[in-house]
């Protein structure tokens, strides 16, 4: 496919876009092509690179992201969000829930640490991999999560879960679990995630 990737120069980064109507493999074949114009660039320079457009599966961007760091070692983010944008993290904040206790909690938490709230649990920061956060409501994660979160924990099947970024193996509403395949599921951003007919939905 011609263009699959297209590259623009901004102020303070390099903008590298990804076609929503290319394949995994044009995308790779394109971007190729391209690099090693865009390495010409970098000297000294140490421009970030966003890549944006098409939401890639972990192994596709774990690929892309190996592909221009053996050309250029420079920090590169990936910003993919879903179509519904910042809408649907606004829903976990305006959906009709019980009211409930709301325990905050400010900073990251790390591999191996626990937090247990009766009501509602706000995180100002990220769940690690190997961290948990177990509330009997709501859960609500400002940064990303990676570990295990498991809302509605003493039966509550109307709480939900929000995140900013969920790219986690396992989520848990009440007593229903969602395995997670990393390699098969895009990482979602602002993430909100309900029972919806028994089954955990991320929208």
């Amino acid at each position: 496919m011609k263009n699959a990737v297209n590259i623009n120069f901004k102020k303070d980064r390099i903008l590298i876009k990804l076609s929503d109507e290319a394949d995994q493999r044009e995308l790779v074949e394109d971007l190729k092509k391209k690099l090693p114009e865009l390495k010409k660039f970098y000297n000294d320079e140490k421009t970030p690179i966003s890549v944006t457009g098409k939401v890639l599966k972990n192994k596709e961007i774990d690929e892309i992201e190996s592909l221009i760091k053996e050309k250029i070692d420079v920090e590169i983010e990936f910003d993919m969000p879903k179509s519904l944008g910042l809408h649907s993290i606004k829903k976990a904040f305006n959906k009709d829930v019980a009211i409930s206790e709301t325990k905050f909690h400010r900073g990251s938490l790390r591999s191996g640490q626990k937090i247990e709230a009766e009501g509602s649990l706000v995180i100002i920061g990220d769940v690690n991999s190997g961290a948990e956060v177990i509330a009997s409501e709501n859960i609500i994660v400002l940064g990303v999560l990676r570990g295990l979160a498991h809302a509605g924990a003493k039966g509550n099947k109307q709480a939900i879960i929000a995140a900013g970024m969920v790219d986690t193996v396992q989520i848990r509403i009440a007593n229903i679990v969602k395995e997670i395949n990393r390699d098969e599921e895009p990482r979602h951003k602002q993430a909100y995630i309900s029972l919806i007919d028994g089954k955990i939905e991320i929208e």
